[in-house]
């Protein structure tokens, strides 16, 4: 019933506007340590800012870093986005600087000991060449060789003296070496 020729009509379009989330999400990698094993340590966690993505989006982050050796490395934040559904929505948001987590080899304890031993004197020297490997131990086919130079002919008590090398590869960095002689009597 309303006649258009009643009425000068003019049609104006508003702007909509979506404004970035300006609460700073920042990621921070995962940190991790272990006692050297040989093999590498990774982790590949991280957490971020709560209470900031919109319902329904999700945040995924690429987290990178390694080290096999004693030592520390940087567990690094390399790549993130966030995602609602199959449709990337990062640029919806501001990130802060991601934060580095640390991961960390700490040494083995090693107790090398020399045999402890003893006999009535018949004239020959008494040896026993044997080391004894306690503690956490070395990993694997990682060890060492042993020289044992502890002698005891006559009547009396010395060291079951002896030295060792690392076999080929070994790093000595990964081990805290404790060396114990025993005793001949």
């Amino acid at each position: 019933g309303v006649l258009a020729a009643n009425y000068e009509i003019t049609k104006v379009e508003g702007t909509l506007t979506v404004t970035v989330i300006t609460t700073k999400i920042v990621i921070t990698a995962a940190s991790g340590s272990k006692k050297y094993d040989g093999t590498p340590l990774t982790n590949a966690g991280y957490t971020y800012t709560q209470n900031v993505l919109a319902t329904g989006d999700t945040l995924t982050a690429v987290v990178a870093g390694t080290i096999t050796n004693v030592g520390t490395a940087d567990n690094v934040v390399t790549s993130y986005k966030v995602m609602r559904g199959s449709t990337d929505v990062t640029a919806n948001y501001t990130f802060g600087a991601s934060v580095n987590g640390t991961l960390t080899i700490t040494k083995r304890v090693v107790i090398l000991t020399s045999a402890t031993d003893s006999k009535v004197y018949d004239g020959t020297a008494l040896t026993n060449n044997t080391v004894t490997v306690t503690g956490d131990g070395f990993v694997g086919s990682e060890g060492a060789t042993y020289n044992v130079t502890g002698s005891q002919t006559d009547v009396g008590t010395s060291d079951n003296t002896f030295s060792y090398m690392l076999n080929i590869g070994v790093l000595a960095a990964n081990y805290e070496i404790t060396k114990v002689e025993g005793t001949l009597t």
